[in-house]
């Protein structure tokens, strides 16, 4: 059996569609399934059992034997989370609680990082471990990550495969839940079938023009391809970054949004809120050669595909993955 925590989210739910489609079923999917909302992530997938998080690691210690692979992708990913109690327990205690087990009993693990313990991207966007000491994340969210990623890598006894995924700005399906959190590309299709138009955040940096900013944006289906890579490949542990590997602006992600409705452009820009005006990242792109030097060459969806097959196939027939 495989264990997915998080599996009521946005990426872990997706991942059990992806297991789904290649034939696995006997999947243990833990999460609190305390939202009805987010619960219809997994509705019609096929799965073994729910095991509520809290009681996971008991359940790991009384079923190990069974179980063949951990994806642990639960964590709080509110980026405006400032309660560092709330991020500790949920973030890097239980994940240190996670990979224990994986230690004790032999099991392969596969964990979530993030491209927020980057930062500013001060020392770049390489995923070299032996600069994660000294990244400054931008807020508590990031550090919780980073602090996790430091934790892992100064343990003497790690599981026999382990890999830390330091996920770029993940898009696609499944993310209805999220509110704020959710990606651009959700609010700019909600925004265009609300009111006609989108509004970005302006820049508040003199080198930057207004919608000029850029992420990497990487498309939750190929998000899920590099999860399914590694839990065949089981070698070559370590942390690797997971995005397109190159930088789009905002405006290019708003008129594809557009331009997948049939619709022409109407964008204008609107202040940053200043809650999250100096945290914020003006620039993000995975540096993705030390997953290809693992042997992964699966191609990514562009932007313009993967908004075109998100737009088109999800988000309007408001359909999940």
């Amino acid at each position: 059996m495989i264990v997915i925590t998080g599996a009521a989210g946005f990426i872990g739910s997706c991942l059990v569609q992806k297991l789904n489609d290649e034939g696995y079923y006997d999947l243990v999917l833990a999460d609190d399934f305390s939202s009805e909302e987010q619960n219809k992530n997994f509705a019609g997938k096929r799965f073994s059992q729910q095991v509520n998080r809290d009681e996971l690691p008991q359940w790991i210690r009384e079923n190990q034997l069974h179980i063949q692979f951990i994806f642990h992708l639960g964590a709080r990913t509110d980026t405006t989370e400032f309660d560092y109690a709330i991020l500790n327990r949920l973030n890097l205690e239980y994940s240190k609680t996670i990979w224990n087990l994986c230690v004790e009993f032999g099991l392969p693990l596969v964990y979530a990082s993030s491209a927020a313990t980057y930062g500013l991207g001060e020392l770049g966007y390489e995923d070299r471990e032996d600069i994660i000491p000294q990244l400054k994340p931008l807020n508590p969210y990031g550090e919780s990550k980073n602090d996790f990623d430091i934790w892992a890598l100064q343990q003497e006894r790690k599981p026999y495969f382990w890999a830390g995924i330091k996920f770029f700005n993940v898009y696609g399906p499944n993310e209805y839940h999220k509110g704020r959190m959710a990606s651009v590309i959700f609010h700019t299709y909600n925004q265009i079938m609300k009111n006609g138009e989108m509004k970005l955040f302006q820049s508040h940096r003199a080198d930057v023009k207004d919608g000029e900013q850029k992420r990497d944006f990487v498309y939750v289906k190929d998000v899920v391809e590099v999860l399914y890579f590694f839990m065949h490949h089981r070698k070559d542990s370590g942390i690797y970054n997971l995005g397109s590997g190159k930088a789009r602006t905002f405006l290019d992600l708003a008129i594809n949004t557009f331009k997948a409705l049939g619709k022409e452009p109407e964008i204008t820009f609107v202040p940053t809120p200043e809650d999250i005006r100096d945290k914020y990242q003006y620039f993000t792109e995975a540096t993705m050669d030390k997953l290809a030097s693992i042997g992964y060459h699966k191609p990514f969806h562009s932007l313009e595909e993967g908004i075109d097959d998100y737009v088109k196939n999800y988000l309007a027939p408001q359909r999940y993955y």
